[in-house]
């Protein structure tokens, strides 16, 4: 009966994950307050959102691939929008681990989940996740988890979203 259960869930869940074709116009808290909307970066081309938190260590091993990726590509339109899951308390901790690793993509800060909460529905995936999605708001790939060697994967993605502008 517990698989049953399991297996009904594993199959709600991955159809509002990779049910969803296109992201909704999120509304993004940067560091500093000021709030901007996911299509302000969508405009000049695909973006990769990345969820991640300071407590999370293939999180923290997968962000100097993404500040490379964001500098490697910003000249075509991309973008890497790093969206933290840090609680209230933990925010400074991300500010300071920014600063630190003198990381240069968009940091933005979501405590209370809701960024990750409207684009997962129920399901809370795993720490990191990467969506990578199209000028038009479709979601070309979705990653969950880092190990090495996902990076490549990535790169291998984010240039295809950008093929017709390479």
């Amino acid at each position: 009966m517990k698989n049953r259960i399991l297996f009904f869930l594993l199959v709600c869940t991955t159809t509002v994950i990779f049910g969803q074709k296109k992201v909704p116009n999120l509304k993004l808290k940067k560091m500093s307050g000021e709030t901007v909307m996911l299509q302000e970066y969508l405009k000049n081309g695909p973006v990769l959102i990345n969820f991640w938190a300071t407590w999370c260590a293939p999180c923290k091993k997968e962000m100097k691939y993404l500040d490379a990726y964001d500098k490697k590509y910003k000249e075509k339109g991309f973008s890497v929008l790093a969206v933290s899951n840090d609680s209230q308390k933990s925010i400074s901790k991300v500010r300071s681990y920014i600063r630190a690793n003198k990381l240069s993509f968009h940091v933005f800060l979501d405590p209370s989940n809701q960024v990750i909460k409207k684009l997962f529905a129920n399901a809370m995936p795993v720490l990191p996740t990467n969506i990578l999605v199209g000028q038009d708001g479709s979601v070309l790939w979705r990653h969950f988890g880092y190990v090495p060697g996902d990076e490549k994967k990535m790169e291998t993605e984010i240039k295809t979203a950008l093929q017709p502008s390479l």
